[in-house]
């Protein structure tokens, strides 16, 4: 156990239904009409971060600082979408999580996705 009481194996899904702004041709990373990697990103970022926000303190919070992930294949508009992010390594603050997503017929995603915890008020305090 850790002082923010993350524990290994743990486990978060978060998803959406595939509209056309999270396609590359509105995210500008690409012109066709299917679900993009930029939101397939945001997507996993997103499970990661649910994952441990809730548990790690109002005062803290997490940031991502690295992303090793493969967009496996395309998904069209109105399929419904899911990350999952598993917890697999603690250092200190740093944090790794095992990511995969899925559309509604197959996998369409896999890596590795690390996140730092933060103090929320002294991290924000650099931009003031």
């Amino acid at each position: 156990m850790n002082k923010f009481n993350l524990k290994i194996g743990m486990k978060n899904e978060s998803s959406f239904v595939v509209e056309e702004k999270h396609t590359a041709a509105a995210y500008g990373s690409g012109t066709l009409y299917v679900f993009s990697t930029p939101a397939m990103i945001g997507l996993i970022e997103n499970s990661a971060l649910n994952c441990v926000d809730s548990i790690i303190g109002e005062k803290y919070s997490t940031v991502g600082i690295h992303l090793d992930v493969k967009h496996i294949a395309a998904t069209k508009m109105g399929q419904k979408v899911r990350a999952v992010s598993e917890l697999i390594e603690i250092e200190g603050k740093k944090l790794l999580f095992k990511v995969e997503a899925f559309d509604e017929e197959k996998k369409i995603g896999e890596g590795y996705h690390s996140r730092y915890i933060i103090d929320f008020e002294k991290f924000m305090s650099q931009f003031n």
